[in-house]
Formats: C-alpha cells, structure tokens, sequence
C-alpha cells in the first residue's frame, strides 16, 4: 500500500537527487568485498534493526547508540503537558459517550449569545502549574468533532453557534508560549454501522433482563435506547480498501484552488471507508492548525468484545502524519512516545528511554512492544537481548493522570492537592517520564477556582524547590533534600546502576542507590542532609556515561 505525495517542485527534485544516486562505475578498479550488516560500526539513530549475526554486545551497544530525534528530543524538554477533555461528556456528565448524543447538547453559549469559552484562562490556569505544553482532545470515542470538519455531521457544526473550539484552543495556546499536541481518538462511536447498533441495543436489553453485568459501552448505548449513531456508519464496516485521494475534496471545498496549484499536498492512499474519513481529519487538522508538536492517538477499541472492530492502516497514518510534519511526536506511534502503564501519572523506578520491538514501529501501534505496557520490565538486557526483540527505538514515557477523578468535569468532584501533584511530578519527570496532567473545564467554559488554586500552588512549589541549584549559592555546606541527576541524552541513555554519596565532616554516606537517570532522575531523600560535596558513581553503564552536574534542592512544601 503505497502511499506518494504529489507535488509538482518535488518531481524536479526527485531526477535530480536520482541523478545524483548513480554509482560512477570503473571496471578496471577491482572493489573491496562489501561489508556486512553486522561488520559496519554503530552509527546513532533513533531506531534500528537487530540482524541475526548480531552478537548481544553488539546488541547492547547498538541499545546505547540509540538518541532521540529531533522532536523527541524537544518533547522531553517539555516535561509537563496540560491535557484538555472538554466535550460532549462535559455536558451529558459521562466519562465516555455512545456516538448517538444529539450535538445540540454541545452549547456553550450563554442566554445573550456570547461564547462561554475562556481559553486564555485555561491557558493561565496551565502556565501556572508549569505546563510548557497543551493537549485538546479535538475528538474523543463518541466521535464528536471540537472543529467543523468536512468530513462527519457530527461535529460542532451542528452545535449551537458552531464553535471552533480547536481554533480558539490554539490561538490561545499559541498567544500564551505554549506548544500544541492534538488528541483524536481512532475510535469512533458515531460511526458505528446503524444496522449492527439497532440489533446490538437489543443485545443489550436482553442481558439487561437476564441479570447480566454490562460493560461501560454497553451501560452508555442502553442508556440513549434507539437513537442511531450519529455519523454515517463507517467505522468497521466491513468496506474495502479503494484508491483515494487525501485530501478528498467535498462539494464546494475552500481548498480546491490551493490543491490544485500545489499550495497543499496531496496523498495517494488505499483505503477503507473509515481509515479514508481518519486520513482525511488528520489532514485538517495538520494543515488548518498546525505545526502540531503532539499527536495523541488511543488505543481502545470499545466494541471489539460485542463482535465489532476497525482494522486500522496504522502504516499509513504514520507515514501521512511523518509527511505532513516530520517533527511530531506521536503517542503510540514510531519516534514518538508511549504509554507509561497507568493513569495513575507514576514511572517506574527503572524506566527507559530505549526500548525493543517485536515488530518494525512504524506498521503498528504502541510501538511494537513485545510485553504489555503495564509490565515492570520494558528495557532491561534482558528484553533487549530476548529472542522477540528484532528493533530497537527511542521510546520514552509519557504518565498520564487526571487532576479530579475522571478526565471530564463532573461537578462534586474535588481536585488533587498541590502536594498530591508534586508527588506526582517527583515520580514522573523525576523518574524520566512526561506527565500529562488532565486538567477538564467545566461547562461554564472554565476552569474551576479550586483547580486553579491547586494548579498555583503546585507549580510554585515545582518553581522554589527545582528553579535553581543550592551548589549556585557558592562553595561550602549545603542542606538539601533532593538530588538531581540527568544524562545528555543527545547521546542516548546509558546508565544502568548508580550510587550517590556526600561528604561531612570527611567521611563520606551513600545516600541513595538507583538505576536509570535517562533525561532526569529525582532522588526525594527521607530528611534532610548537609554535606560540602556530592559524588555519583555509575556502577554499571551500556557505553560511556554522559551526566550533566549533580543539583541539590531543598524540598519549600506543596501544601495539603
């Protein structure tokens, strides 16, 4: 399945890069026998291939010559990201909806006409916590679209006032210094088949009655009776991959000129009905919002269990995506990040950056990952050098968590506290993840003042306990509490074992032992200690060891 970016400067460039690609021959020279693939040296890269002749050290150091790219490398920078679920489920009060709900329940006008959406509070509220990163969810799994997509009826279009609530999200974003990651959920109850939903309900029913549990899915269809999905019944439907064009122009489509001039690409794709409608959002999005620095892909598939599922093309997706921006980190997706095994917004005390696959990352999802996300080991040796391993990749963590109990406001929930947070933040930029915090605003169209006030205070207490370096006082005895440590994972991640001493009064204490350090490594000691020096030992390294300077800090409280 091919998939070719037509474009009329390209075809020049194309003949010319050929041209330049043809070997000049001499048949006089007599040339050295090739090398092989296990005979070249390890050069960097962000993902490479494990080769039978490959021994494991060599293994290991290629694992140790894998560096993120570029846009991974900027991602881990941005430590904390505010993810956004603002939506239909804002107002029906669910967590997740059925793809049925009427799109006049999305209204965030108030009586006199005036949008109720305060983006550039959220953008506050954002900031203030420490966020340098957003994230809209543009699209959840009831399908319903925060944009006017050309593309599904059931979208703001049919809401009151039509709102573009992705436009206002990113001229907010962008206005307050803030990077933008979009969230579009591959699954899509809007466009389940009307056919299947109709005698699915009566599935339902039926075990209803008979005393059956129902699942999440299933509670959501009962609860809205006959209403048909509301989009047009395209997602597993059992529709053959065609020729198709992306974007795929609609009647009276305000792109058709700047196709046709070459202003905006154009994608050659075999698709199914419903990867075609994906490819084409994914398209809007990118061209009409973009730069994006983050695409959030979910993997649920709600309905697999009631004999209903999308195969998707996800080789497809990725190279349209990597086309339109090279730079994007896509979660679940190649050169980008992954899940951290929870939502509880926890790394794992050994968390890796570098991980194996069993598949080639760029034809599935979740990286290819040859155990589950949520097992304890992800890039030890040994699942480097298991047998199922045959790539390797950047593939650093991302832990998510909600700020209230569910990703969506409900009123009477509470907030975490600003402590609660730092604990959090401690446990995943501190153990070399991101944290996505899920911060939902309410149906006023703002975020809430208890949430603010947590959100404040957490990000002062992250500013006065990490905004600086105890050691920048000057020479002589520190008192501190946490220990900062970092790799410069321009060159990889290496560290495997570590120890951390300090020095009083001449004798030196180990203080905290550990394994991965990765982008950062926050050591939380149980009380405070004075010493005039700290060292760190790497006990035991794939390759030689990159650390930046040691800081020290000195824990000022988040509050309860």
């Amino acid at each position: 399945m091919e998939l070719r970016r037509t474009r009329r400067t390209l075809s020049a460039l194309a003949l010319t890069v050929a041209a330049a690609l043809v070997p000049v021959t001499n048949s006089s020279a007599q040339s050295p026998p090739a090398a092989g693939p296990c005979d070249r040296p390890v050069r960097p890269a962000s993902q490479m291939a494990v080769e039978p002749c490959d021994t494991p050290a060599r293994i290991i150091d290629k694992a140790a010559h894998i560096v993120p790219t570029k846009g991974q490398l900027a991602w881990q920078q941005r430590e904390v990201t505010a993810f956004t679920h603002f939506g239909m489920n804002t107002f029906t009060g669910r967590e997740w909806g059925s793809g049925t709900e009427d799109e006049k329940l999305f209204d965030v006008f108030d009586p006199s006409g005036r949008a109720r959406i305060d983006a550039d509070q959220w953008m506050r509220a954002y900031k203030a916590a420490g966020a340098e990163q957003v994230m809209l969810t543009a699209k959840h799994h009831d399908g319903f679209v925060l944009y006017p997509s050309r593309y599904t009826p059931h979208s703001v279009v049919a809401s009151p006032g039509r709102p573009d609530v992705v436009g206002a999200y990113v001229t907010a974003a962008r206005k307050a210094g803030l990077k933008v990651g979009i969230y579009l959920s591959p699954s899509d109850g809007a466009e389940l088949p009307h056919a299947w939903h109709a005698r699915w309900v009566e599935e339902i029913r039926k075990k209803q009655q008979e005393g059956e549990p129902l699942s999440l899915p299933e509670r959501v269809a009962l609860e809205d009776g006959d209403r048909a999905p509301r989009g047009l019944g395209r997602f597993g439907n059992g529709s053959k991959a065609v020729e198709r064009t992306i974007p795929t122009l609609v009647p009276g489509d305000d792109r058709a000129a700047a196709v046709r001039s070459g202003r905006l690409p154009v994608f050659h794709v075999r698709a199914d009905d419903y990867d075609a409608y994906y490819l084409n959002q994914v398209y809007e999005l990118f061209t009409q919002y973009g730069p994006l620095d983050e695409l959030w892909l979910d993997g649920a598939n709600p309905w697999t269990d009631s004999g209903i599922t999308q195969k998707y093309d996800v080789a497809q997706w990725f190279r349209l995506i990597h086309r339109l921006s090279p730079d994007t980190v896509v979660f679940a997706g190649p050169q980008g990040a992954r899940w951290v095994g929870n939502e509880r917004g926890i790394a794992r005390e050994t968390e890796w950056s570098v991980t194996p696959s069993a598949e080639d990352p760029w034809t599935v999802m979740a990286g290819g990952l040859p155990n589950d996300s949520t097992d304890a080991d992800i890039g030890s040796r040994a699942k480097l050098l298991a047998p199922t391993t045959k790539y390797l990749q950047w593939y650093p963590a991302e832990a998510d968590v909600s700020l209230r109990p569910g990703w969506f406001h409900h009123p009477g929930e509470r907030p975490k506290t600003p402590a609660q947070l730092m604990d959090l933040y401690e446990k995943s930029v501190g153990r070399n993840a991101s944290l996505l915090l899920n911060v939902p605003p309410a149906r006023d169209g703002r975020i809430a003042a208890e949430d603010v006030a947590s959100l404040t205070a957490f990000g002062t207490a992250v500013r006065e306990t990490y905004g600086r370096d105890l050691r920048a006082a000057g020479a002589g005895p520190w008192t501190f509490d946490r220990i900062g440590l970092a790799e410069d994972i321009r060159h990889g991640q290496r560290v495997e074992r570590f120890s951390v001493q300090a020095r009083a009064g001449g004798t030196w204490t180990t203080l905290a032992r550990g394994t991965t350090i990765g982008h950062r490594r926050i050591l939380a000691l149980g009380r405070p200690v004075t010493a005039d020096a700290v060292r760190v030992t790497v006990e035991e390294s794939r390759g030689p060891s990159r650390l930046a300077p040691v800081t020290l800090h000195r824990s000022r409280g988040a509050g309860s």
